[in-house]
Parts: C-alpha cells; structure tokens; sequence
C-alpha cells in the first residue's frame, strides 16, 4: 500500500506562473503541502495567515486534508475591492451619458 498521494500546488502572478508537482504523505493538510513545496521560499509574500487557498477553483480551507491529485491554488490578496472598481465603472458610465459628447454624423 503507497502511503503518498500526488498533487500539485499552483501560484499565478501576472508575469509569472508557477506549477509544482509534488509526492506527499496521506493526510496532509492545504498549509503542509504549500510548506512542503517550497512555494514560500520562491515567493515569501505568500502567507498563510493571510492568503486564500482553493482546490481547482473552489474556496478551501488551510487545514483541509488533500486528496490524491487535488490541485492546490494560492491566490494574491485583492489589489481593489471588486465592488468599488464596478460602482466606480457604473459613476462614470452615468458621467459620459449625461455629457452627451459629439454624435457621430
């Protein structure tokens, strides 16, 4: 009985991806795994205090226990708060509506 399970732990920065594939032992949490990539060291402004985690795509938890071939994501802290970039967006839809502009001919 293979007492390891295989799994990859990914990182996307806007320049840069990385993706690494790792053999671990059964019933290592989300934090484990990422320690035992290597990731940090690579990366030090990850945190795992801080960071967020999922498994392909879905919200996860640091100390959930992995599954053979689970995915593990790290994702960046938010640089703006997606709804204030939308109701900026909206605010100035309205400006450019209300100004009219030139009509094209």
């Amino acid at each position: 009985m293979n007492d390891k399970i295989n799994i990859e732990v990914v990182y996307a920065l806007p320049h840069e991806q990385i993706l690494l594939q790792l053999q671990i032992p059964q019933h290592t949490t989300v934090a484990e795994a990422i320690k035992l990539s290597g990731v940090m060291e690579k990366y030090p402004e990850i945190d795992l205090d801080k960071n967020k985690f999922g498994i392909y795509g879905k919200l996860t938890r640091a100390d959930a226990v992995l599954r053979d071939k689970d995915r593990i994501e790290v994702y960046r802290p938010l640089l703006a708060d997606p709804k204030e970039v939308r109701r900026k967006r909206a605010e100035e839809g309205k400006a450019m509506k209300k100004g009219g502009g030139e009509a094209a001919a």
